[in-house]
């Protein structure tokens, strides 16, 4: 079965960037869309940004200017730059992928990485 994996996280300051990797393994795995969510602390779980059919990319307000969703250089792939990062942008950040399965149109999520941005 589709399995994604992110990469990237860890801990920087307030100000600082970093760039989050998904990467999808798997056969017989179609991507249309790629998407970012978060869980920080004390929030659900909202949406960073999405990449829609990989071309039209929508953010969260939190991130609009400051963050930018793309495709990866791997097949099935995606990046999450982050930029002027900010302490309350500290959470776990989780890789979505929407396509066609062996069994159909499907989600798949990763396990997440830790974002860590301190003051």
């Amino acid at each position: 079965q589709v399995q994604l994996m992110e990469s990237g996280g860890g801990s920087v300051q307030a100000g600082g960037s970093l760039r989050l990797s998904c990467a999808a393994s798997g056969r017989g795995f179609s991507i249309s869309n790629m998407s970012w969510y978060r869980q920080t602390p004390g929030k659900q779980r909202e949406l960073v940004a999405t990449l829609v059919n990989l071309q039209n990319a929508y953010y969260g307000d939190f991130a609009k200017g400051r963050f930018t969703v793309s495709v990866g250089d791997a097949e099935n792939s995606s990046y999450l730059q982050m930029n002027e990062l900010k302490p309350e942008d500290t959470g776990v950040y989780y890789c979505q992928m929407y396509g066609r399965a062996s069994r159909g149109p499907e989600n798949f999520w990763g396990r997440g990485t830790q974002v860590t941005v301190s003051s």
